[in-house]
């Protein structure tokens, strides 16, 4: 089982950047593909980027090149950087941990991103 940790949010105006950062122990962290998800008050959570161990990514299309996820197999650690932020970008991003044979989810805690416009 892996544990999650975010950090890196809070408050910026739109057209800024901010950096997320997932650090996660107590499992082979290479056996995960990662993610980020978000969720904005009143509406589900939705995916924002992916990255599996060889470092192929996904992204939801409203973020497609201006978010871009990274992971540091050696560090433990999956990094979202977000760039040209938006105020439809303001949510609760969470780390997303799945693992690749079992397929069982693993979150972290969330961390929030407030944009202003």
């Amino acid at each position: 089982q892996v544990q999650l940790v975010e950090s890196g949010g809070g408050l910026v105006q739109a057209g800024g950047s901010l950096r997320l950062s997932c650090a996660a122990s107590g499992s082979i962290f290479s056996l995960y593909a990662l993610g980020w998800y978000r969720q904005a008050p009143g509406k589900q959570r939705e995916l924002v980027a992916t990255i599996r161990s060889g470092g192929s990514t996904n992204y939801a299309d409203s973020v497609k090149g201006r978010f871009t996820i990274s992971r540091d197999n050696a560090k433990n650690t999956v990094n979202l950087q977000m760039n040209s932020l938006k105020p439809e970008d303001t949510a609760v991003y969470y780390c997303n941990a799945q693992h690749v044979i079992t397929k069982l989810h693993y979150w972290g805690q969330g961390t929030q991103v407030t944009v202003s416009s």
